[in-house]
């Protein structure tokens, strides 16, 4: 299975001219770990189905959930919307798989192209807002902690629809130019410079957030005790932040290394045994998806109680 085909394409397409006068000694040392690992369809499946019903209902709680209606929370419910996206074309083309592997479905080249552009457009549209969201979310974790008597007139909701519906136009195109030109290295080159981009931004902001937290922490007095007690729930929804993030940048670092690789030593054939783990780093990208949920209901209890109350409507 190969969610990101065009990915793929471009792997091949480089490889083909890869030297094949390498000595056999050379290749058997290297045949062991560059088989790769085996991953069977259905647990492409299982775990699709599982992330898209735990998304689905984090984006019920919120819109359920008037105490849920802030900057902040649409932000997540897009983040979730995100991982939707994930476990949607995840979905789509396993079934497709596994209804052709069994002779049950036949299409035209053509027709399989163009469905495998759409779920890769998919893809890159929500690796590209998930980073957005995620720096959205930690900007207004910023302005919540260092100009927490004017956050209701700087993030206004207004302004976060501005922001959201900015950030998923943004994306749709950017993954649109991405497929259209995929076979170009400064497009990768650019998706890879997004994700370093944001990664430093967002650490940034919260290297600053949380040395603020220590220094507070020390100097806490009884004429700051109402703004300490803010900025000690607004550095919660940091924490959470800070988890979400971690987690990302763990399951998708694999696959903005493969893409580096692509773009750096395409013919080296370490970088090519690398190549054949790509199924493994589509598993991690859709743990996250599976992960994400979890989290949001772990940190938030105003979440996690709607959370209880949709499942049990549901039954």
């Amino acid at each position: 299975m190969s969610t990101l085909a065009s990915l793929q394409m471009l792997i091949d397409s480089l490889n083909s001219t890869a030297p094949s006068n390498r000595t056999n000694k050379t290749a058997n040392r290297s045949s062991a770990w560059c088989q790769g690992v085996f991953i069977p369809n259905e647990l492409f499946l299982t775990l699709g189905l599982v992330s898209l019903v735990e998304n689905v209902l984090v984006v019920v709680a919120i819109i359920k959930n008037r105490n849920l209606h802030s900057p902040m929370h649409y932000f997540i419910c897009c983040l979730a919307v995100s991982d939707i996206l994930v476990s949607v074309s995840n979905l789509v083309e396993t079934l497709f798989i596994l209804l052709m592997e069994h002779g049950m479905l036949l299409l035209q080249t053509s027709i399989i192209r163009q469905l495998d552009n759409v779920i890769d457009m998919m893809i890159c549209s929500s690796v590209v807002s998930s980073l957005s969201f995620l720096g959205a979310i930690a900007v207004d974790r910023y302005i919540t902690i260092f100009y927490a008597l004017r956050y209701h007139s700087i993030m206004t909701m207004q302004r976060a629809v501005v922001i959201i519906v900015g950030i998923w136009v943004a994306s749709t195109i950017s993954s649109s130019l991405f497929i259209a030109y995929y076979k170009n290295s400064a497009v990768i080159l650019c998706l890879i410079g997004f994700f370093l981009s944001m990664l430093i931004l967002v650490v940034g902001l919260y290297i600053h957030m949380f040395s603020l937290a220590h220094h507070h922490a020390r100097n806490i007095s009884s004429l700051q005790k109402k703004r300490t007690i803010h900025q000690m729930t607004s550095m919660k929804g940091a924490v959470t932040l800070t988890i979400l993030l971690g987690v990302f940048f763990m399951c998708w670092s694999p696959f903005f290394l493969h893409l580096t690789l692509i773009v750096t030593c395409p013919k080296n054939p370490f970088c090519t045994c690398f190549f054949n783990y790509f199924n493994l780093f589509l598993i991690l990208i859709i743990c996250n998806s599976v992960i994400d949920p979890l989290i949001y209901a772990f940190r938030s209890q105003e979440l996690r109680k709607t959370l209880k109350e949709v499942v049990l409507c549901s039954w």
